[in-house]
């Protein structure tokens, strides 16, 4: 059994904001992920981070008004203003740090224009904004001393009369089970994106964090409200980053026509995500698609701008669909993205269980509502990863640990010892897929009732599958047949969550678009859905949402 003051689950953005704000703090912090820290999914996040810098002539509340009005009216705006407050400190912090920013032709932080916003306040690393953030704070909590438990999987939270004292977990380079105790535990484990096939997350996002906290009792807030990204590949679904449209990028149909001029003359390609999903997707049901995609094209930027600004997705294009943007459009599709929901926490990570914090993709502070804008995922994961790192901290030199000792295992051992026992049957991989294609089908960028509930009974029975999955290695090391399968549980709790939301909302707002209701409804609907665990179901219950300053409008682009 091993201890620590602060333990966080999850190396991404947040983990290791969090990793360091706690470290700084003078507590003894410990990192656990499943993968080594510098391959977090943080690694994907392109076009680069918000904030209103005041030097040249931005605002935060501007920035909080673009954030609001983007979420359709569904973010808690007392959040936003903290967010979007904080969000200057946290680019000069990290470029203080080491971040290398893009620079504009004074010296300054360059920016670039991203959708569902007036200003250009995206500073930018090139397009692998997300990698370099990531390397720096890697470096940052390695010299903190920072310990980091790479290649661990967690299995569950441990709970004690409605507190979480530690987890249980296992090193996935030999099989062996081991109980952590922590004071406080920072729950950063990222999205779920592979609860949907295609999607543009890495075969790593799979719930987990938000599936071993709702498990402990944590409640899930906003789970229908998942994002579909507007570029990405055919197929693949590899992201094709916002940043091809903040640099002046056109989408056209098969008449060659740039249809978002009709549907958002204002903001155009950069209106905000959910909006230009849908517009896509109209295009393609109405028939103007082409080979069901609609074309992204970069050719007027000129090549040379192209590889200085745009030089990774440009060999993603390449390499994924053998189009070279500088040449030739890009066929991209509406492709799921982003989890707008997730764990119910404060701003400063504190959730429903005493002991457990969230932070980053996994939590929902409430900053994204309907609908996240481009680039302020990164914001997010910083700004409350940090807080949540300082309130860990401070929770930690308050109280003591848990009575925990090694059998609180007991139950995962048991869990895998069955699952090892299992009789020869269909393997995880075919349930996966057809989970991830009845997400896509039912729940995707259009919605209606009929065919919700049709995707509720096919998660049903795919969860009775699931019970007997077969896992044909029996190996301990590096078991990822065991590891998929463990997954896999987690995704279904996730989809499950999904789909009784999106089902319960009887409106359209933001990424939740349903054919049969098309219309807002604010005077029944201006409110959050949280779904918590009762015996093994998803419970439905809900909470207003919170409005400061600015009182809910059409959102027009």
């Amino acid at each position: 059994m091993y201890d620590h003051d602060v333990l966080i689950i999850g190396a991404g953005l947040a983990g290791m904001r969090a990793a360091l704000a706690a470290t700084e703090a003078g507590v003894d912090v410990a990192v656990v992920s499943k993968v080594h820290p510098v391959r977090s999914h943080s690694n994907a996040a392109q076009g680069g981070i918000n904030a209103a810098l005041t030097d040249r002539g931005d605002d935060w509340r501007d920035h909080a008004y673009d954030t609001i009005k983007g979420s359709d009216f569904l973010g808690d705006q007392d959040a936003i203003e903290i967010m979007c407050r904080e969000a200057g400190d946290e680019v000069i912090a990290m470029e203080h740090m080491g971040a290398i920013f893009n620079r504009d032709e004074e010296g300054r932080l360059g920016t670039r224009n991203f959708g569902g916003q007036r200003q250009a306040r995206t500073f930018f690393v090139a397009d692998f904004t997300g990698q370099a953030l990531l390397h720096v704070l890697y470096e940052q909590i390695v010299k903190a001393g920072a310990l980091v438990y790479e290649e661990w999987f967690v299995l569950s939270l441990i709970e004690r009369d409605g507190e979480c004292g530690g987890v249980v977990m296992m090193d996935i380079r030999t099989g062996k089970i081991e109980v952590v105790r922590a004071k406080a535990v920072i729950m950063a484990a990222g999205g779920l994106g592979r609860v949907f096939e295609p999607s543009t997350n890495a075969m790593i996002c799979t719930g987990d964090g938000m599936s071993l906290a709702y498990k402990a009792g944590a409640s899930l807030m906003d789970m229908e409200m998942v994002q579909y990204h507007p570029t990405t590949l055919k197929g693949s679904g590899v992201l094709i980053s916002e940043a091809a449209r903040g640099e002046g990028a056109y989408l056209l149909n098969s008449e060659n026509d740039r249809f978002m001029l009709k549907y958002a003359p204002e903001f155009k390609e950069l209106a905000s995500r959910d909006v230009v999903s849908r517009c896509e997707q109209t295009e393609i049901n109405e028939g103007r698609g082409i080979d069901g995609c609609v074309l992204l094209d970069v050719r007027h930027l000129g090549e040379k701008y192209i590889s200085e600004r745009l030089s990774q997705i440009r060999e993603l294009a390449m390499d994924f669909a053998n189009v070279d943007m500088a040449k030739e459009p890009v066929p991209i599709m509406p492709g799921m993205h982003y989890q707008m929901g997730g764990v119910k926490a404060n701003v400063d990570g504190e959730t429903g269980v005493p002991g457990l914090y969230a932070a980053g993709e996994v939590a929902c502070v409430s900053v994204h509502g309907g609908n996240r804008l481009g680039a302020n995922s990164l914001l997010d994961t910083l700004v409350f990863g940090r807080r949540s790192g300082v309130h860990a901290a401070e929770r930690a030199k308050n109280t003591s640990h848990l009575s925990i000792d090694d059998s609180a295992a007991k139950p995962d051992r048991e869990n895998i010892e069955r699952l090892l026992l299992n009789d020869k049957n269909e393997s995880f991989g075919k349930i996966r897929f057809d989970m991830g294609t009845a997400m896509k089908e039912h729940f995707g960028v259009f919605r209606e009732n009929s065919s919700m509930a049709e995707g509720i009974s096919k998660l049903s029975l795919i969860k009775e599958r699931a019970q007997s999955v077969y896992v044909a290695d029996k190996t301990n090391t590096f078991n990822t047949n065991l590891l998929f399968t463990l997954e896999l549980g987690f995704m279904i709790e996730c989809a499950e969550t999904i789909a009784s939301s999106a089902f319960d909302r009887t409106e359209s707002r933001g990424a939740h678009t349903r054919t049969d209701m098309p219309d807002r409804d604010d005077e029944n609907w201006l409110k959050h859905i949280v779904v918590s665990d009762k015996d093994g179901k998803p419970n439905i219950s809900y909470q207003d949402v919170v409005i400061t300053d600015w009182t809910p409008t059409v959102r027009e682009y």
